[in-house]
């Protein structure tokens, strides 16, 4: 039997890397809480559940803003910073997912999947072209670049449901439902598969749509997928 994914950890207590030390809690909707005291991280705005009051909050520009804009998607993040605790949790069921990322390395995740991470990770973003357009709303289908370029840092991701992870090795793949996959590292490509699917009655049919991600590197997987452009409004 092939190797199945793996569930990813669900709590973190006193967790310390990339200048941070944060703690991931609860079950239904997972709280993350991070000391920025001595590394600030950015994070979406409206994610923020709770901050210590000398927890300074600004503006961090992102690149790409008028690509960004064009497509309606947010141009700004929010930055906390000082000497204290700030914490965060989204409106949904879920599981939060650290990634610690080393220097020189790189992770691509799903929009609107992105929490918060460290100040010294770059994010970037890449449209994705093609059928797989059609299955992710108005503004296409974006893929968001976190990379850490010259220190170690973290980033922070919520999937919903649970989140699991599978490592594929060169050459293996795996077919994933279009609103399962939460993340994958560069080196694993990703390509739309629709198999036409016909009954013989009248001609009747239809199309059965996966993406197939070829190793090798790391895929995450998120068990429930909520439709954000149909959520927020």
């Amino acid at each position: 039997m092939n190797q199945l994914p793996t569930l990813m950890p669900t709590s973190a207590t006193d967790e310390t890397y990339g200048g941070v030390t944060y703690h991931i809690g609860g079950e239904l909707v997972p709280v993350l809480s991070v000391d920025v005291s001595r590394q600030s991280v950015f994070f979406e705005h409206h994610i923020l559940l709770w901050k210590n009051s000398n927890v300074k909050i600004g503006l961090r520009p992102m690149k790409g803003a008028l690509k960004r804009m064009m497509a309606g998607m947010q141009i700004f993040v929010t930055e906390a910073s000082g000497n204290g605790v700030i914490a965060f949790s989204r409106d949904g069921a879920g599981h939060i997912v650290p990634i610690h990322l080393g220097r020189g390395e790189e992770l691509h995740v799903r929009e609107h999947q992105f929490l918060a991470a460290t100040a010294n990770i770059e994010y970037t973003f890449e449209r994705v072209r093609g059928i797989s357009n059609m299955l992710f709303g108005q503004t296409g289908f974006f893929i968001d670049k976190f990379r850490s370029e010259s220190n170690e840092g973290v980033l922070w991701l919520h999937g919903y449901g649970n989140v699991f992870e599978k490592e594929l090795a060169a050459g293996e793949t795996i077919d994933i439902e279009p609103g399962g996959w939460l993340y994958k590292t560069p080196g694993v490509k990703m390509e739309t598969v629709v198999d036409r699917l016909t009954s013989g009655f009248f001609g009747a049919g239809m199309n059965f749509i996966v993406n197939r991600f070829t190793g090798p590197g790391r895929v995450g997987i998120q068990s429930m997928y909520v439709n954000t452009e149909t959520a927020d409004n």
